[in-house]
């Protein structure tokens, strides 16, 4: 199994001059294939080889006068965009034809030198690990990297980032053997919430961090000041800076938040079961703010990710089960259930706790959805 495993830089003035021609070159090279690959397009060729495309844009660009600076940086940042490149194309054609599952994807586009992310990638004959824990970038040099931990084993590739806070990271790709945890007797159902983030079958309930709702005043002032600067002015630049510093440290909270929730439910349980909910709907709601600030999406995608590695079970409960409504004692649903009913009475006598319930009702539904060997939706027992 491949992870990333991601640590600060620290590159000096001159080195981030270096990152900065780096990145400017690669956004470069990528724009120039996707022009060719337009252009050929638009002249009736379906398909342009790779090995071409390469020739025309690197090594026939690079004894040009207008493209001449491209031999500054190291040719593997420049192969490594093209590689991008054709993976976008991959995934868009698989899209349009059915093959690649989830959302559509849409053609590559033109990248800008103003976007908040920019990032390129070494491979492994482009990089160096040194004795001294500096990472050797070719012609970059040796950039101090903050280990918070060892990696598990040689990396492949390394992508370097820099984020819109102007933070410079490494993100390693390595292959890890990590062998499943002793096992679990416990297994678990949870219903995401927003005023409780998450809710178990066992009854716990923890509560919402609400990092972006904590941070409001602060961003707030932050935007105002930045609205009150001249474009194009040195203190503009310091006021987006300073909103997106901020921005970073509500998203490194979740972040955090999120991993040690994930890893706590996967170390204690032997099976985790989520709903599937519909994020991109809920987002477009009046609680569009407070969807995105619970990041329900990263937290599933670190339980799945991580019950995979751990030898753990993981499986999603279908969005139209009616989780909420159902009752685990009888299995009668109730008709309707505003979102501000939090307690309901079923006809039978069972007076259930609204999260509870759901959460229970999942747990049921996915240990159905596992041992049915149909996959038929079974009501949870009595």
């Amino acid at each position: 199994m491949q992870l990333r495993y991601q640590f600060r830089l620290y590159p000096t003035p001159g080195q981030q001059r270096s990152l900065a021609r780096a990145f400017g070159c690669a956004r470069t090279v990528f724009n120039d294939a996707l022009r060719a690959r337009q252009e050929a397009h638009g002249a009736g060729l379906s398909y342009i080889k790779d090995t071409d495309l390469q020739k025309q844009v690197i090594t026939a660009a690079k004894r040009t006068a207008e493209r001449s600076w491209l031999t500054e940086v190291s040719s593997v940042v420049l192969i490594q965009a093209l590689s991008d490149l054709n993976t976008a194309y991959r995934n868009f054609f698989a899209s349009v034809s059915g093959e690649r599952k989830g959302r559509k994807v849409a053609p590559p586009r033109f990248r800008s030198r103003k976007d908040r992310r920019q990032a390129i990638r070494f491979t492994r004959n482009g990089f160096r690990l040194r004795p001294n824990g500096r990472l050797k970038l070719a012609k970059v040099g040796d950039v101090r990297v903050r280990w918070s931990r060892d990696l598990p084993s040689e990396p492949s590739s390394v992508t370097v980032i820099k984020d819109a806070a102007g933070r410079y990271f490494a993100s390693f790709v390595v292959e890890i053997t990590d062998g499943p945890l002793p096992e679990a007797a416990a297994e678990v159902g949870i219903d995401l919430g927003l005023t409780h983030f998450a809710v178990t079958s066992d009854g716990r309930k923890i509560t919402s961090p609400k990092f972006l709702r904590r941070a409001e005043r602060r961003l707030r002032k932050a935007q105002q000041a930045l609205s009150r600067k001249q474009k194009g002015s040195k203190n503009r630049r310091k006021a987006v800076a300073r909103v997106a510093r901020l921005h970073a440290r509500v998203a490194d909270a979740r972040r955090d938040h999120h991993h040690k929730l994930s890893t706590r439910l996967i170390r204690d349980n032997q099976a985790v079961y989520v709903e599937d909910l519909a994020v991109n709907g809920l987002a477009r709601t009046r609680l569009a703010k407070s969807v995105h600030d619970a990041g329900w999406s990263q937290f599933v995608t670190m339980l799945e990710y991580k019950a995979a590695r751990y030898g753990r079970t993981f499986a999603r409960v279908d969005r139209w089960f009616p989780s909420s409504k159902l009752c685990r004692a009888c299995g009668t649903v109730a008709r309707a259930m505003p979102l501000d009913v939090r307690e309901w009475a079923c006809p039978c006598g069972a007076v259930h706790d609204r999260d509870i319930n759901a959460a229970n009702n999942i747990l049921a539904a996915g240990r159905a959805d596992r041992l049915n060997a149909c996959g038929g939706t079974v009501s949870p027992p009595a």
